[in-house]
């Protein structure tokens, strides 16, 4: 019998230890939380502060970049249409030369 009563004393010293050492966790996990939330808050209005002037600080690069794509694309557009001329007049000379070529064979 004394074994017996060895092992619950011992299980349940421990059971009771283990509850105490619960207890104090979530009594140290609520004390983290009252003391961290002010931090928390903070850094959430500072990250939405940012966040707000770098939306505002860059909305004219924006501007600019769209206005600048918008040109580039003009541009490019008339490049495209002199090239495919340019392109197309050297197709039709290699074509007349070509053809020109063959007939002073025949």
């Amino acid at each position: 019998m004394g074994l017996s009563s060895f092992f619950k004393n011992l299980f349940g010293s421990a059971n009771k230890t283990s509850s105490k050492l619960a207890d104090k966790a979530e009594i140290a996990v609520e004390q983290v939380k009252e003391t961290a939330m002010p931090y928390l808050e903070k850094t959430e209005k500072f990250t939405q502060e940012t966040f707000e002037q770098v939306k505002e600080a860059s909305e004219p690069l924006i501007e600019k970049a769209e206005s600048f794509s918008a040109e580039a694309k003009e541009v490019v557009s008339d490049y495209a249409e002199k090239t495919n001329e340019a392109i197309a007049d050297v197709i039709k000379k290699v074509k007349e030369r070509a053809s020109d070529e063959n007939t002073n064979k025949s």
